[in-house]
């Protein structure tokens, strides 16, 4: 079967599309399970980011005169699958902020590698408007990334602290 780059990108799209309305889903019970205030913070953020996502990417289905619709991604459900999994297993944890963080930054990651490819391809389409809204979602999800990965730091050292009390000391 020939697949032309444009049915790929749209199927591609499609895919996200999904995965931004399963993830607005998926961050609200992130949000409660955190026992962290800047990491309630950070996650409430982002997922009115994510909610601006799956506008924008109806933007992005009409600049290809496409109608929006989203095909089940199943790569998200299973990332937020073992997330909630994980969060679960430390609900009652000092490592239930680390753990959300984990499972945050596997989503991000996800996004991430999704959509720098989603924007390279649009740009290869010839459609620079669309490349351009994916470029500002992709600088979201790299924001977001970059907040988690500063609150990994804390947060883990706070749950090794728990665990080894001074063994952090030097």
């Amino acid at each position: 079967m020939n697949t032309t780059l444009k049915s790929l990108f749209l199927e591609e799209l499609e895919d996200m599309y999904d995965a931004e309305q399963r993830i607005a889903k998926a961050l609200p019970k992130m949000i409660e399970a955190a026992t962290c205030n800047e990491l309630k913070s950070a996650l409430d953020n982002h997922l009115e980011e994510t909610k601006e996502h799956a506008q924008k990417l109806e933007q992005v289905f009409a600049a290809f005169e496409a109608t929006a619709s989203g095909t089940k991604c199943e790569a998200i459900v299973g990332i937020l699958d073992e997330g909630e999994t994980l969060v679960k297993k430390n609900k009652k944890s000092t490592n239930i902020n680390a753990a959300i963080i984990c499972a945050g930054q596997k989503v991000e990651h996800y996004e991430i590698a999704s959509y720098g490819c989603l924007k390279t391809w649009a740009g290869m389409l010839g459609k620079s408007d669309a490349a351009s809204i994916l470029e500002g979602i992709l600088d979201e999800e790299k924001a977001a990334d970059e907040t988690l990965t500063d609150l990994a730091t804390s947060k883990n050292e706070e749950a090794l602290e728990e665990v080894q009390p001074g063994a952090l000391a030097h």
